[in-house]
């Protein structure tokens, strides 16, 4: 069968674009489909800050019939694509019919329209923005997919992996059963840590978010600038951050920690909105938005009374540097577990660490949580004769010897 390919530029091409996952999901009973209005605001300039140092654009892939069988995007973040090894561009919002030829027609696609910007070799499935939403591709634990995580049908792997992609990094999601106790010498070391002097943690306060904002910032850029390829996050991000999350917060269940009032270490973790948006099928209307806001009031209590709320997602921890072996995460595990739990909520999905990050991947262990998902993030170059390599270890800092020196390792006290 012939396929052809049409760039989105039209209201009307916009719209199927969305349309296309409602044919390739039909009968899947586990999807749960992306809110159509955060799929268009990827690709809104207005919208995404990403397009201040990027470009984006998206196709429409139809069979001989003209009936719409896939889906696809490529970007440019500039920021970063030159940092790479070869200058490395992304894909992602790939959705295809079971069909190998269909599928590398719309891989092509994105390689030429990315050799023609200078780019050499392309990672995908990722986002044109961060890599909390949207990015990855799923290869185990074919279930509920959390808010932001990414769900496809198994076959996407054997698309991937037959035309020349190789794994950049695996993405582990483990998942955490809070109508358990946590180890008893996880609680040990948390409280332990908890009790030293200058340190304190404490929950966000809603009429107060720039605050919180600028904090996670400045815990963000310190420590994330280990990570292979980082760039600064800016204040306008922050600001967008703050503005996507705003409607599905919940006090009790972000934390940050303090050092002698530095911010040291933040957690996110927001409800699994994708339990109540399920029936939507990715439509938030004005009507929508007006149930969704009146039974959401008081810490969505309408849908956790109801037990149609019951999961919660981790989207990123993070721990400055010189804090590291001052063992703060263990703290912003336990004290947001024991709240959330209060709430009626009864599993948490710790997602994702990449396995460029063995410490987080330890941490995930220690609290008694077992593997829920594994997603991959793939790189193809387009010299045939090249081979990609995978994601470095993330780099160590010196900073954590003085911090050692000054606070000591962490450790069980009672070991």
């Amino acid at each position: 069968m012939s396929f052809t390919v049409e760039e989105v530029l039209s209201e009307k091409q916009k719209r199927a674009f969305l349309d296309v996952p409602h044919r390739i999901y039909a009968k899947d009973p586990v999807w749960v489909c992306p809110l159509d209005q955060e799929v268009e605001a990827v690709f809104n300039p207005d919208k995404n800050p990403f397009f201040g140092h990027g470009e984006a654009t998206r196709w429409l892939l139809k069979d001989s019939t003209g009936t719409l069988v896939g889906r696809v995007a490529a970007f440019i973040n500039h920021k970063k694509a030159t940092n790479f090894d070869v200058p490395t561009g992304g894909m992602g919002f790939f959705e295809c019919i079971e069909d190998q030829t269909a599928a590398y027609t719309l891989f092509d696609t994105c390689k030429q329209w990315l050799m023609s910007r200078g780019m050499e070799a392309m990672d995908g499935p990722i986002n044109f923005g961060e890599n909390d939403k949207f990015w990855g591709l799923l290869v185990y634990g074919f279930t509920h997919p959390a808010y932001g995580m990414t769900y496809n049908p198994p076959y996407y792997q054997a698309f991937f992996e037959s035309y020349g992609f190789t794994t950049f990094f695996e993405q582990v999601s483990n998942h955490l059963n809070i109508t358990r106790p946590m180890p008893e010498r996880f609680l040990k070391i948390a409280q332990w840590i908890a009790d030293k002097p200058g340190v304190h943690y404490e929950s966000i306060k809603k009429d107060n978010l720039m605050k919180y904002g600028l904090d996670f910032m400045n815990v963000y850029n310190d420590a994330w600038r280990f990570h292979e390829n980082f760039t600064e996050m800016t204040e306008n991000q922050i600001k967008v951050l703050i503005s996507e999350l705003k409607p599905v917060i919940i006090e009790e269940m972000i934390w940050f920690a303090y050092v002698e009032n530095d911010p040291a270490a933040f957690m996110i973790c927001l409800p699994d909105v994708n339990q109540i948006i399920k029936p939507l099928k990715g439509k938030l209307g004005l009507s929508e938005k007006i149930l969704f806001w009146w039974r959401s009031r008081n810490k969505f209590k309408w849908y956790r009374d109801r037990k149609l709320l019951t999961r919660g997602r981790v989207t990123i921890l993070g721990v400055k540097p010189e804090y590291q072996k001052y063992g703060l995460e263990s703290g912003l595990i336990m004290f947001p577990m024991e709240k959330v739990r209060g709430l009626g909520f009864e599993e948490i999905e710790l997602s994702w660490v990449g396995d460029f990050n063995p410490k987080m991947r330890k941490l995930h262990e220690n609290t008694g949580a077992t593997l829920g998902k594994l997603h991959k993030t793939y790189r193809v170059l387009f010299d045939p004769v090249k081979q990609a390599e995978r994601s470095r270890i993330i780099a160590m800092d010196t900073r954590e010897k003085a911090a050692k020196e000054k606070y000591g390792e962490t450790e069980n006290p009672e070991a």
